[in-house]
């Protein structure tokens, strides 16, 4: 009994798209200081996009940034700060035409934490009951087929930007046989597995229902990995026709040159031609090239592609630090970087400080 299951564990090695943040990317540390003592600062990274917080490595404001970028290419998005009651939000999404379902995002947050799709008013409540301590964002659900992540640069020096990577996302979708209970179809995936304890939540009101022969339901509506989303490797898609797409759509993006666009639209031909492109977020440096967690992607050709971006970043922060960018300083980045990796005290504080009546 005891070799089969050690063979499944070393056979679960190979699945890195499932290994822990900290202990995939170690490789990169090391170099990270070969990229830092070539740039003689610990901060190269943050020159990279001078108009993000540390280049866009953490922290940096969604909506600053969404601001940044032509309004025809955004869905309808609102601003709120923490502690904004339902009935104010309730009449800016009137008064602005945003209607229900929504996505509420953390203005300041990482990998879909705290991203989620709001139904109705009664979602909306229980939304800021949950999360009273932050600052987030109300978008407009759009619901095209095609959701992709597109990582652009552009050297500073440079006229024209490349596109790097392309992932194609795959949502979390079980599919009826006529026989199984929802709650059997997710455990018999391989990846809604993963997510079961989740998932018997989310839906305990529905896990005994049977779904007819070929009926596709899908169990999670946002576009993350660590939400259950199949990345699929897009590169192949990359051409002349759409390096020029996003040449114009980022031509009037103040101070950005690295980052990844998560974007939803309808068709291929509408991505080629610019047409219907809405931009649900734009990260910076920390903007990974998504498409190495493809399933079928090789450990080695994963690095290689790591370490490609990396010295994408090194090279385009080192031109605009030429140019006059600064690094920024390095105390303050790590008192961030500590509230960053715990979070729990800071966010227990703000929460707190939330619950204050607001008396004006």
């Amino acid at each position: 009994m005891g070799k089969p299951n050690f063979i499944k564990r070393i056979l679960k090695l190979r699945e890195f798209e499932y290994w822990p943040f900290g202990v995939f990317y170690i490789p990169l540390y090391f170099y990270g200081f070969y990229l830092a003592f070539k740039s003689k600062s610990l901060m190269y990274f943050s020159a990279t996009n001078p108009s993000m917080k540390y280049g866009g490595v953490m922290g940096e404001s969604k909506i600053s940034v969404l601001n940044k970028i032509d309004k025809k290419y955004l869905p309808n998005t609102l601003f709120f700060t923490r502690g904004t009651s339902l009935r104010k939000i309730l009449y800016q999404m009137q008064s602005k035409g945003l209607l229900f379902p929504v996505i509420a995002k953390p203005n300041m947050g990482e990998r879909g934490k705290a991203v989620e799709k709001l139904r109705d008013k009664e979602a909306l409540k229980l939304y800021l009951e949950k999360y009273a301590y932050q600052d987030f964002i109300l978008q407009e659900f759009i619901n095209t087929p095609l959701e992709l992540g597109i990582l652009y640069y552009r050297y500073p020096n440079n006229e024209k930007g490349d596109i790097s990577s392309i992932v194609l996302k795959e949502f979390l979708t079980v599919e009826g046989n006529g026989e199984s209970t929802l709650k059997q179809l997710i455990e018999k995936s391989p990846r809604a597995q993963k997510r079961k304890q989740y998932l018997f939540e989310k839906f305990e009101n529905q896990l005994q229902i049977i779904l007819a022969n070929g009926q596709k339901m899908n169990l999670e509506p946002i576009g993350n990995h660590s939400r259950g989303t199949k990345f699929i490797n897009g590169n192949h898609l990359i051409n002349e026709q759409l390096k020029n797409t996003f040449d114009n759509v980022t031509r009037h993006i103040e101070g950005y040159y690295y980052g990844r666009f998560d974007i939803k639209v309808s068709s291929l031909e509408d991505l080629y031609a610019g047409k219907g492109i809405r931009i649900l977020e734009l990260n910076g440096v920390s903007s990974e090239p998504a498409h190495i967690y493809d399933p079928n992607m090789k450990l080695l050709q994963a690095y290689k592609d790591l370490l490609k971006h990396a010295a994408i970043i090194q090279k385009i922060s080192y031109q605009n630090h030429k140019n006059g960018v600064p690094y920024d300083a390095l105390r303050p980045f790590l008192i961030d970087l500590i509230h960053f990796i715990f979070p729990s005290k800071v966010e227990e504080a703000q929460n707190e400080t939330a619950q204050i009546p607001n008396m004006g």
